[in-house]
């Protein structure tokens, strides 16, 4: 296990309070459409509408403290990429984004207005850490590479740290799985500090790379991802962060898109908010669990919400169910 509990309770003293202590609380008319006692962790309301600032605020506070890099590059479907702006923009450090260019232009522009200097490859999220990884190379700029730096992972994790102090019990967390910083990191947190919670990771059908490397216990091959959920839209296993994750969660499932898009729905209709897809899988799990989660105590983490009203309203009305 790579993370460590005091750099965790450390980085959460560190972090801008911009993306700390968010809202969490149990949303009744919600769990009562899903049969469960369901407390929401909302991670949505801050200025680039995700978790990953937790995580770009650990990796740079570090790279401060260090002196080590004055300029940032990394591989983002979006939020990373923004987050590390963001945080790269007030402490003028330069930040490069390498991104796919079929990824989501609502989070390239917003990339953009925060100053990174955005550079678009043709290819998956896996084509442009290559490319991010020969700027690194070329210009000397520090490689920010999601999951794999600790620090990545470590931010994500002051998310179980807030959840743990929840009073009464909880019997469960599902949580979002990509290339796995967050989920690990929760998942690290609750058990250090609340043994009894267990840690469900969750992903689409049709993006399980990571799920199926935890049922093999090593990683696979899997098809091209095909899911709207573009924040978790990973193919390959970094094997440190599957060790890590292994170590943490109780289960790994896999939801369909119209799961997804359904959750989307209900969260917007019982809880007033608009999530972005890779935000709606632990709810989504919870609509596909044929009970498991009945009468139960389940947190959730609504882990961004950079989703352009023209997909959104697509996917819920029912007008598309496909990128």
């Amino acid at each position: 296990m790579r993370l460590d509990l005091a750099r965790i309770l450390l980085a959460r003293t560190r972090i801008d309070p911009l993306f700390r202590d968010t809202p969490q609380y149990e949303c009744e008319p919600l769990g009562e459409a899903l049969g469960c006692r369901l407390v929401l962790k909302v991670e949505t309301l801050n200025p680039v509408r995700s978790f990953k600032g937790r995580g770009t605020e650990t990796v740079l506070n570090r790279l401060q403290e260090t002196g080590t890099a004055n300029a940032v590059v990394c591989a983002s479907a979006g939020n990373l990429g923004q987050a590390l702006a963001f945080g790269g923009r007030s402490r003028g450090i330069g930040v490069t984004v390498v991104a796919s260019s079929a990824a989501n232009p609502l989070k390239i522009a917003r990339m953009k207005s925060l100053g990174a200097d955005v550079v678009l490859v043709d290819g998956e999220i896996e084509a442009a850490l290559d490319t991010a990884t020969r700027i690194a190379t070329d210009t000397g700029a520090f490689l920010v590479e999601d999951s794999k730096d600790i620090a990545t992972c470590e931010g994500a994790a002051t998310i179980g740290v807030e959840l743990a102090e929840l009073p009464g019990e909880l019997d469960a967390v599902v949580v979002s799985l990509g290339v796995g910083a967050m989920a690990s990191g929760v998942g690290f947190a609750l058990k250090s500090l609340r043994g009894a919670t267990e840690t469900i990771c969750v992903q689409p059908e049709n993006a399980p790379a990571m799920t199926l490397a935890l049922r093999a216990g090593r990683p696979v091959e899997v098809g091209i991802p095909h899911t709207i959920a573009d924040g978790v839209a990973g193919r390959y296993v970094l094997p440190e962060v599957l060790d890590d994750l292994a170590s943490v969660a109780a289960d790994a499932v896999l939801v369909t898109e119209a799961a997804i898009i359904e959750a989307m729905r209900l969260i917007h209709v019982h809880a007033g908010l608009v999530v972005e897809p890779a935000a709606a899988l632990g709810v989504a799990s919870i609509l596909e669990s044929a009970g498991r989660f009945d009468g139960r105590t389940v947190a959730t983490i609504l882990c961004g919400s950079n989703v352009t009203p023209t997909d959104f309203d697509r996917w819920t009305r029912g007008e598309g169910r496909g990128r």
